[in-house]
């Protein structure tokens, strides 16, 4: 079995571990195994939308063994980049309640008027409209610093998929003409080093990126030095693998091609 090969792992959720509330067959096998071997793992996610308190609760529920010390998201990995490098900031935030509590969290102001703001952190946003437009105009030209949680363009869900966080940035960045100056979800390196020192700082070379993203999940292990693993079963299909320049380590169906051949691509 391919898991064999690894001494830590790092999985994507969407796509990956499910598609919206299904769990992808095999998913918990493989989770199951990974436990009983006691090697140490973790879920990544750059989808801003819930605590990791709620990510491991869904995992639970899916019949997947989970706590929020196993979970990752691009909220948290923001508010604790802004906890370190700007200790009590003041941040506007287009997107929604998760990400604003992962930053209070953090002792980091969040503030609903446009005076006074420090960062602009651009996200995830299902209720993204004119106002906040405006709003993020005026604050960028006031000079706040401007970041992102994650530069997904879509999200996979159960029948496809649905508009991510690159279109808030894309709009901002459209009407300010300012570039988003960092992005701390995938593929960053602070997401990766969140990742690894959660689960004891393992060697990045013998840990498994396992997503089904390129320009993201295997990018960023590529760029981080782990061993990649691309499974077809979220938003890459095979046309997309084969004509891009981006290649994983590895191929598989699905997640459940860690402990069944038949499965590797």
């Amino acid at each position: 079995m391919l898991i064999h090969n690894f001494s830590a792992f790092i999985f994507d959720l969407d796509g990956t571990i499910y598609l919206g509330d299904k769990l992808i067959p095999g998913a918990s096998q493989v989770i199951q195994e990974i436990k009983n071997l006691n090697k140490p793992y973790v879920f990544l996610t750059n989808k801003p939308l819930a605590s990791r308190k709620d990510y491991a609760r869904k995992l639970s529920g899916l019949g997947i063994p989970a706590s929020a010390d196993n979970i990752i998201t691009s909220s948290f990995v923001t508010a604790q980049y802004l906890k370190e490098n700007s200790p009590g900031a003041s941040c506007y935030v287009v997107g929604e309640k998760a990400l604003k509590e992962e930053l209070k969290n953090a002792g980091l102001e969040v503030k609903e008027e446009k005076d006074g703001i420090d960062y602009l952190i651009a996200s995830f946003d299902r209720d993204f409209h004119y106002d906040k437009l405006n709003d993020a105009l005026q604050i960028l030209k006031k000079g706040a610093k401007f970041i992102a949680t994650n530069p997904d363009r879509t999200c996979p869900v159960e029948n496809g998929e649905i508009p991510d966080a690159a279109g808030m940035i894309g709009a901002i960045e459209g009407v300010t003409g300012k570039k988003v100056e960092k992005i701390l979800g995938k593929p960053s390196r602070e997401i990766v080093e969140t990742a690894l020192k959660q689960m004891g700082s393992p060697n990045p070379e013998k840990s498994l990126m396992v997503g089904d993203r390129l320009e993201t999940d295997i990018t960023m292990g590529k760029k981080n030095n782990l061993q990649t693993a691309l499974v077809l079963s979220g938003v890459t299909d095979r046309k997309t693998l084969y004509s891009s320049e981006i290649k994983p380590d590895i191929i598989l169906k699905t997640i459940f091609g860690l402990i069944d051949a038949a499965q590797v691509v």
